[in-house]
């Protein structure tokens, strides 16, 4: 069984990531991009506005470091099959079970509540059925990781998503007020995908803050769910053009404590028209019916 929104997920991905790396101008790609001076809005406030490179969030396991027949080194896929000395064992036996086994070496794991441990371990054992990526909803928080494209103005920020973020999901944008006010009650209450976001500055770090989150998304494969006490503090900091997101999950109901995702730093793509993003082609599940095992190919 296949699902062609995740080749095309993938595609867009490595082709944003290529397009990153070859449209850097030779001064950020020969120096150091958090050296260059922090462009800033007519406040003052760091202007975050750009097309940032490596936003995506999902998957990517670590790899080791082995050699090859000429002593050079090379990155080896954790594959469950490969023993403690073999080499040339790397591919992917099985896209479900080796992407779940290469995210659970990742030792940042979220810590669960006991009662919830059987809950994490069953989903993430029917992961190619459960995992919300396959029904081609939003992704949300914080799996879909940073936007891919930052728009700002003095009282608000517009973050665009593209497809292909953290492994699948269609084309998304949010809007955040950045004028520091409040959380609205009724609005709050009003569950969504992407939640109720308002944001305020911390100096010359934004802050956003977003609660009233569904419990439909992940907050990445492995099983790892929430509930909708969810709530998401992101933090962006420019240095020069480099931009350094930061992100806190809290969720009460079914997390023994916050959990502090690795910290992203991405880098500004200079090229003058890097914000010309593609239309994205539409995530359609048509397997999901069909699934009756683990085993997805």
């Amino acid at each position: 069984m296949t699902r062609r929104f995740l080749v095309a997920g993938f595609v867009a991905t490595v082709a944003l990531a290529g397009a990153a790396a070859a449209q850097q101008t030779p001064s950020t790609a020969a120096g150091d991009p958090a050296a260059a001076p922090t462009p800033r809005m007519p406040d003052g406030k760091p202007d975050l506005s750009g097309v940032w490179a490596a936003g995506a969030a999902g998957g990517g396991g670590p790899r080791e470091a082995i050699e090859d027949e000429r002593g050079n080194l090379v990155e080896e896929f954790p594959s469950r099959r490969c023993g403690p000395t073999q080499v040339k064992c790397g591919d992917y036996t099985n896209q479900s079970e080796d992407g779940e086994f290469t995210a659970r070496m990742n030792r940042n794991r979220p810590v669960y509540k006991p009662e919830h441990w059987d809950k994490v371990q069953q989903l993430d054992m029917w992961t190619n059925k459960h995992d919300p990526v396959f029904f081609c909803q939003p992704l949300g928080l914080p799996r879909a990781g940073a936007p891919t494209r930052i728009l700002q103005t003095a009282t608000d920020v517009v973050f665009l998503y593209t497809a292909g973020g953290g492994g699948a999901g269609n084309a998304e944008y949010r809007t955040i007020p950045t004028d520091g006010r409040k959380h609205d009650p009724e609005k709050a209450l009003d569950v969504s995908f992407w939640g109720h976001s308002v944001g305020r500055w911390d100096g010359d770090t934004l802050v956003v803050d977003s609660v009233g989150f569904n419990d439909l998304t992940w907050l990445d494969r492995g099983g790892y769910f929430t509930s909708d006490k969810k709530r998401v503090i992101e933090r962006f900091t420019r240095k020069g053009n480099t931009l350094l997101y930061e992100v806190t999950v809290e969720d009460p109901e079914v997390l023994a404590e916050p959990w502090v995702m690795a910290p992203r730093t991405l880098r500004l793509n200079t090229n003058r028209d890097a914000g010309l993003l593609p239309e994205a082609t539409p995530c359609r599940d048509y397997d999901h019916a069909n699934m009756v095992t683990q085993i997805r190919h």
